[in-house]
């Protein structure tokens, strides 16, 4: 019997945020009208200070899987995950549930915690006392391709 390894659902790294490197910034783009281009930029963005609000809590995910497409989160996707935000009903947040690392919705029932996908080709995780679970961090931006 060959036995076939799976990639994990979520790559995680540590997050650089000593470096700084502040790219070209053009603020005020329209989703409209256009307006008259600008001869030149002037403005820097560090995405580090954008993104990363607590440097020593905060982890890059990479995606793997479709259970998020439905809530933007596609295959593929950079995860910023910030371990210092309190779980809360509705975030979406990373889990550790029976050895494996997942990404889903948190909701809250009286009884237990249900981990809640964003695609209907899967079904919502419940969490029992019984499941070796915690939740690693709060996703707070998704990076991807258009």
């Amino acid at each position: 019997m060959k036995l076939t390894q799976t990639k994990p659902s979520i790559e995680l790294y540590s997050s650089e945020s000593q470096s700084e490197q502040p790219h070209p910034f053009a603020e005020g783009i329209n989703a409209g009208f256009p307006s008259p281009a600008q001869d030149y930029i002037d403005i820097a963005l560090d995405l580090n200070k954008e993104l990363v609000k607590n440097p020593s809590a905060t982890f890059y995910g990479r995606v793997r899987g479709n259970s998020m497409v439905d809530a933007g989160i596609n295959d593929g996707d950079i995860l910023v995950i910030d371990k210092s935000i309190p779980a809360t009903d509705g975030k979406k947040a990373v889990c550790y549930i029976d050895g494996e690392f997942t990404i889903k919705t948190l909701k809250a029932s009286p009884d237990c915690i249900y981990l809640m996908p964003a695609n209907p080709n899967y079904k919502p995780i419940k969490v029992t006392e019984e499941n070796d679970f915690v939740v690693w961090g709060i996703v707070t931006y998704v990076i991807h391709k258009l």
